[in-house]
């Protein structure tokens, strides 16, 4: 199909009110779609300030404090309202949640899942019941057995797509995540980075920014960094999020004598992560279990700075293309450990910073996934 689309965004929150992954590549789109001929409507959990910030793009349908039943309730109510106003080509959803109130209100209309991630299996992980799980998965399955197409960030999220939920494997597609390359490819010098910082200029430096929570592997690399320092004695690590590990972050910090070399700096703004990214040798992506992507691993890359991943999920994938070396060997403190130090002592050559930037631009812009996702959407309303 050829010619503009409309299509009807059902998102989880606004990524300025609450910034995760998930919403900044929904945010993304939003911004990008139109230039690819996809006019686009969005609907998610926020403050009445969202619709004029997004300059009457985005409609919220409750915030998100208000109960569960009530915001259920009122996604249908507003998806219904949305509809009436006017009839999209193409109904494209981000988080599962929010989009289960809608099934029935767009007979007809082709549906487009973009699987952020397998919900329920990442709840379980971070330590919810069976019972929670199994509601959660029935959620999930009962809005994604019924879309035209699957829009998946790598092949690994796929293969789970079709093995875990039974979705056919011919009605996926795979397109990575997206990050506004120009916001980070800066003319800011890591020492100017530093400084603006309060980090020392005379030290290595690595970065690494992840919800504390146990699948992100944060215990794997603190424990990393007792190896590390033990072959590079000035090394800085800065860890960066929020999540309900911190306390026990900072006992193992302690307990392991690295206080002077593991720092947790809690949330960071948007404003400043590029700079965070520009600060450091070396980006470190130490996930366990359950990564499709990686968003941070294309940020960085796009700051011109190199980021070592382990082999989890999707991380190989979008890094690999560009240096094997990116990829540790396996997950755990010891192969991490190991890769940091051959990384920062030279014995495991890094991409330089404009082969970095130049890879992300190429892959990951936002212009560039863009165009993917609305050559997906047309495939879902040619079948019509």
């Amino acid at each position: 199909m050829s010619g503009r689309i409309d299509s009807l965004q059902i998102g989880m929150h606004w990524f300025r009110e609450r910034p995760g992954g998930l919403d900044r590549v929904f945010m993304a789109l939003i911004e990008s779609l139109p230039a690819q001929g996809v006019d686009v409507r969005g609907l998610v959990a926020g403050s009445a300030n969202v619709f004029n910030e997004s300059s009457g793009t985005i409609h919220t349908f409750a915030t998100a404090q208000q109960s569960l039943g009530s915001r259920l309730w009122q996604a249908r109510a507003h998806s219904r309202k949305l509809k009436r106003a006017r009839r999209p080509d193409v109904v494209a959803t981000h988080f599962a949640l929010y989009a289960a109130p809608t099934l029935g209100v767009f007979p007809g209309i082709p549906k487009v899942v973009h699987f952020h991630g397998p919900w329920a299996s990442e709840t379980s992980v971070e330590g919810r019941g069976p019972m929670s799980r199994a509601v959660r998965r029935a959620v999930e399955w009962s809005v994604y057995r019924g879309a035209a197409r699957h829009i998946v960030l790598s092949r690994a999220f796929g293969r789970i797509l079709h093995e875990d939920y039974g979705v056919r494997e011919e009605s996926i597609r795979i397109v990575p995540g997206c990050v506004e390359v120009d916001r980070f490819d800066t003319d800011v010098t890591k020492q100017q980075a530093r400084t603006a910082l309060g980090l020392p200029n005379d030290r290595p430096q690595l970065f690494c920014i992840r919800r504390l929570v146990s699948r992100m592997g944060l215990e794997d690399l603190i424990d990393a960094m007792f190896v590390v320092r033990q072959a590079v004695p000035d090394v800085l690590l800065t860890i960066a999020g929020k999540g309900p590990l911190e306390a026990a972050l900072r006992g193992r910090i302690a307990a392991r004598g690295l206080s002077d070399h593991v720092r947790l700096v809690g949330f960071v703004s948007d404003d400043a992560l590029p700079l965070w990214y520009r600060s450091a040798d070396v980006t470190i992506v130490p996930t366990v279990t359950l990564e499709g992507f990686g968003l941070t691993t294309a940020e960085s890359l796009a700051s011109g700075t190199p980021v070592l991943v382990t082999p989890v999920g999707g991380l190989p994938e979008a890094v690999a293309p560009l240096s094997e070396n990116l990829v540790l060997p396996s997950v755990g403190f010891h192969a991490i450990g190991t890769g940091i130090v051959d990384a920062l002592l030279g014995r495991r050559v890094m991409p330089d910073e404009q082969a970095c930037r130049d890879y992300a631009r190429a892959r990951f812009d936002h212009p560039v996934i863009a165009a993917q996702v609305a050559d997906v959407y047309r495939e879902a309303v040619g079948e019509r």
